[in-house]
């Protein structure tokens, strides 16, 4: 066994393959090291950080005490993973490596001795090559069930791959907004259960309940702050149980500010300050164009009621910078299926 071993990756994201050659490290070396890097060409649809992918690691090593977690702003690195697709021209520059490898090393304190790991068919590995290397290499076992050439292309298509803890920043939130009695809640169970996904119910109808006795005649101003916090939660517990590529979110904060000025006459600081730092990826907003009907709890049932609170919401939008999927169709069914293709469009990425 070794005493020192060091790992450099993207991990962008991190997927069970790599966390299996980490585990294979691990069980190499006393102490592991695990570095970090930028990756050159991050995937469009995803916002990924260096403090990201630390905290993927560090929660799933949490329990393995020898494994300690870094990050660096440099690039051009040498990769445990020969991360190119076979058409790309990857030149070897050993002496560039080795003069960034020993300022990684000084700024870690890492010893001479320590080993530097390596997938398998890395071209760094080459015999010729690793004479010239600063460190020596150890390999660990090829992953071929996982490609992480195409896990990075294509996270939706490889979810099943991704590491549980990766998993808050490859999912997408779609909030199902509109006025009551639009079939929001509905429609949000049956996309939840048609995408296998994990969703945020409405925390205004859940705050009712729990703490006005059922009945918004107690509601107030002073209400709509602990709405926002138990629903960011709702959000965030979701995210980070996500079973799919998609996380749904019954109504949004847009809707609770609706409420706050339909109900208080003034717009809600706190409010519109959640609108903007929990912003949502996708909103769908169902026109407000089907029966109305009265659960106990809905006061908006008039026609120009209705009218009001939907053309309330889409100031809101606007003045916030969202742009809202309009769903127009007064068939429940037919919303369903305009869902599904705006999902599967801007999520999944399938074309009509």
């Amino acid at each position: 066994m070794y005493d020192t071993g060091l790992m450099i990756g993207h991990f962008e994201p991190l997927h069970l393959g790599q966390m299996r050659s980490i585990l294979d490290a691990a069980g190499q070396a006393k102490t592991l090291h695990i570095v970090i890097m930028a990756h050159p060409s991050p995937h469009p649809d995803f916002t990924i950080t260096l403090q990201d992918k630390a905290r993927w690691l560090q929660m799933a090593c949490a329990d393995l005490p020898f494994i300690h977690i870094h990050t660096t702003h440099e690039i051009k690195l040498p990769l445990h993973e020969h991360l190119y697709s076979a058409s790309d021209d990857v030149s070897i520059d050993v002496a560039a490596s080795n003069a960034k490898l020993q300022r990684l090393m000084d700024a870690l304190s890492l010893s001479a001795e320590t080993v530097l790991f390596m997938a398998d068919d890395h071209p760094l590995t080459r015999n010729d090559i690793q004479e010239q290397l600063l460190l020596p290499v150890v390999t660990t076992p090829l992953q071929s069930e996982f490609d992480s050439y195409a896990i990075a292309r294509d996270p939706v298509a490889h979810w099943s791959a991704l590491h549980p803890q990766a998993r808050v920043d490859y999912t997408k939130t779609v909030a199902i907004v509109g006025g009551e009695s639009s079939g929001k809640t509905t429609l949000v169970h049956k996309l939840a259960n048609y995408y296998g996904a994990s969703f945020a119910l409405e925390m205004g109808r859940l705050y009712v309940g729990t703490d006005l006795g059922g009945s918004e005649v107690g509601l107030q101003y002073s209400d709509y702050s602990p709405i926002c916090l138990d629903h960011a939660e709702a959000i965030r517990e979701a995210k980070a149980n996500a079973t799919a590529p998609i996380t749904i979110v019954d109504t949004d904060f847009v809707t609770t500010q609706a409420f706050c000025e339909e109900y208080e006459g003034r717009t809600h600081p706190f409010v519109a300050a959640c609108i903007d730092e929990f912003r949502l990826d996708h909103t769908i907003m169902l026109d407000n164009n089907t029966p109305w009907v009265d659960d106990g709890m809905r006061s908006l049932g008039t026609p120009e009621a209705r009218g009001r609170f939907e053309q309330r919401l889409m100031d809101i939008f606007a003045r916030h910078d969202i742009a809202p999927h309009m769903i127009d169709q007064p068939d429940y069914d037919a919303r369903y299926q305009q869902a599904l293709l705006l999902i599967d469009q801007y999520i999944y990425g399938k074309k009509s």
